[in-house]
This record gives structure tokens, sequence and C-alpha cells, in this order.
């Protein structure tokens, strides 16, 4: 299992550096598809609960809400996420006998915890993309850096909570949700998202002081986003979303940190730094 999770990352990430840095309408293309991909996840994961979501109109909304994050605006956003809920909403009018309130609020959940994460992935990456920034690793688009703020306090987190958890790990966090993960993990997360963050910026010559804050709040969402997804896997009973990545499960697997992180990123550049 280690040896094909290891494959899996050196063939993996050669791709999304190219995709994040040069890729353009390829990264919103491949945003879109993941973002599919989840969904059919989050649907086969309400299935194994007897849950029968609407996958249509969650397909629909997700495409459409991630097609504004790159050609639209921030109202057109809203207006399809609006869409979503009322057209869901009427269904338990029109198809009550099979589709009652849960599987509407489910429906509605799910539409709203992937599309919405994707959807400021696209808007992160896209941010003042005429704009490019001097970097020790040559020159890149604002967006792509700004964007790399995320993925890489993101693997930082986890990649130090994993191996100060293993080495030191004595007391559970959440033992109910994840027995796995630990308090020494978690601080040890926090350091090397705050690490992470903090080198990327000083390589990109963005300001440290906040680079540190931004780090520290990486370090927090990002292992809630992981424990968000455990949550609906224990909800559900089942132990990956899926088997795309093969030693990494499914996309909600590998993705669930930064689905938090990049919207925390997101708005605390918008507010402290491009503003």
């Amino acid at each position: 299992m280690l040896s094909m999770r290891v494959l899996t990352a050196v063939i993996g990430i050669p791709i999304a550096v190219y995709i994040i840095n040069y890729g353009f309408w390829l990264f919103a293309a491949t945003i879109i598809i993941l973002a599919l991909i989840a969904w059919h996840e989050f649907f086969k994961m309400m299935q194994a609960k007897a849950i029968n979501i609407q996958y249509s109109s969650g397909l629909i909304g997700i495409i459409l809400a991630t097609a504004c994050a790159w050609l639209g605006n921030a109202q057109e956003l809203v207006m399809v996420m609006l869409a979503v809920v009322l057209f869901t909403l009427a269904q338990t009018i029109f198809s009550h006998e099979k589709f009652g309130v849960t599987e509407a609020a489910f429906t509605i959940l799910g539409t709203m915890y992937i599309s919405l994460p994707f959807a400021h992935l696209l808007l992160l990456r896209f941010t003042e993309q005429a704009d490019y920034i001097h970097t020790a690793v040559g020159d890149l688009s604002a967006g792509a850096v700004y964007l790399w703020l995320a993925f890489i306090g993101t693997w930082a987190s986890d990649t130090l909570a994993y191996f100060v958890g293993s080495l030191f790990g004595r007391h559970k966090l959440c033992p109910a949700i994840s027995p796995g993960k630990t308090v020494e993990g978690a601080a040890g997360g926090l350091l090397g998202s705050i690490g992470g963050v903090v080198f990327w910026g000083w390589l990109c010559g963005l300001p440290l002081m906040h680079m540190a804050f931004l780090g520290a709040l990486i370090g927090i969402a990002a292992p809630i986003g992981d424990l968000t997804e455990s949550v609906l896997k224990r909800f559900t009973g089942v132990k990956d979303s899926g088997n795309i990545l093969p030693g990494h499960g499914g996309i909600l697997d590998r993705f669930d940190a930064i689905m938090f992180s990049a919207p925390v990123v997101y708005y605390y550049l918008k507010t402290f730094i491009i503003a």
C-alpha cells in the first residue's frame, strides 16, 4: 500500500505542478472534472446509507458553479446555488413519494460541500491572472503563487502531523471520529503548515508576517476538512470515498483538507494582501 501511495505521488506531483503553473484552461477543466468525480463519490456514499439524493441536480449545480468561478462572477455563483436549493426543495413537492426532506437536505449539502470549495480553487488560481510574481523558481502568475500557498500549507500540515503523531502522539484528538489523530500530531501539523507557507512566501517575496498567520489558519482549517470527511465516512459506513487514486482512495479522500484551506487562503489574501 505504501509503495502504491508513493508511486501515485511520484506520477501525480509533476503533472499537478505543470497544470497549476501553466494549465490555465486545462487547470479549470481538471478542477471541474475532479469536482464531478467527488460528487459521484458523495452520491455512492449516500447510497451506502440508503439515502437517494438527486444525482442530476447536483451534477448540473456543480458544473454551473465551477464554471461561474472560472468565467463568471460571484453574483452568478450565488444565483446557481440558490437555484439548486429551490429546485431541490421543489422536488419534495413534485416527487414527494420517493424524494423527501432527508434526500433534499443531503442533496443540497453535497452540492454545496463540493461545488463551493472547488469553485474557490478556481477563484484562487485565476486571481490577478494577468500579474506575474518573480520567484526563486521563476516567474509565475500571481494566481499560481497564491494557489501554491494553499497546497503547500495543506501538504506540510498533513505530512508533519503524520510524522509527529507517529513518533510522539499520546493524546487522542478526536477518538470517536478519527482514532489515529493525536493532539501532538495536530500541533506538528500546525507548525509544518506555518513553516511551509512562510518558506514559500519567502521564495516569492510575500510579506512573511502575513504568511505566518496564514500558515496558522491553514494548519487549523486543513485538519478540520480532513475530520469533516471522516465524519461523512463514519456516517455512511464506508472506508474510502473511492478508489480512483491507488493508495490514496478517492478524490474526497485526497482533497478533503484543501477544500477547507483554499477558501481560507482566498479570503485572507483578498482581505489583507491583494486589497
